[in-house]
């Protein structure tokens, strides 16, 4: 069991709010990825880590007995990356990332917000996949669905956006 991978760099380690941490860590290495390579880069790196990450954590689970350690924070990379190969889903040159007009910096922004609000609130399929699926998966999977819903909602308050903006 790799601590550093499941850990997020030893993120999930600091502590107050582990999943916070690890999502702020995660959230500018995906960025990084959608500046420096593309999208289709980033959703295949998130489900090439996570499922990586489902084999890491039902090892670690099956040593030390707990579900889901707040100290693991690998889902929360998944779910964020997840999230920003949803929406903003477009990289940009790195000398335009501050430029707020083209929304990449807001869209990412926004993701995180709404993918910690969804991982934290556990509303619908996210809370249920929580509770009832154990191990690696389960681990997992709310994350990553949070992400699903994040960079939906963040795409579609982005498109909104847009259509009041030309009126």
């Amino acid at each position: 069991m790799n601590w550093f991978f499941i850990t997020v760099g030893y993120s999930g380690l600091f502590p107050k709010a582990p999943g916070t941490m690890g999502t702020l860590v995660s959230l500018p290495l995906g960025m990084l990825i959608l500046i420096y390579f593309d999208t289709n880069t980033l959703f295949l790196a998130t489900l090439l880590i996570s499922l990586i990450a489902i084999k890491a954590i039902n090892s670690y689970e099956e040593k030390s007995g707990i579900h889901d350690d707040k100290r693991i924070v690998i889902d929360e990379l998944a779910g964020i990356w997840m999230a920003l190969s949803i929406a903003p889903a477009f990289g940009v040159a790195p000398d335009a990332v501050m430029n707020l007009s083209n929304g990449f910096l807001i869209q990412s922004i926004l993701a995180f917000g709404l993918f910690r609000y969804f991982d934290i609130a556990k509303p619908s399929i996210i809370g249920r996949i929580d509770r009832e699926v154990k191990g690696g998966i389960g681990v997992m999977g709310d994350d990553i669905i949070a992400g699903v819903a994040a960079g939906i909602v963040t795409a579609v308050i982005w498109q909104l956006y847009l259509q009041f903006q030309m009126m």
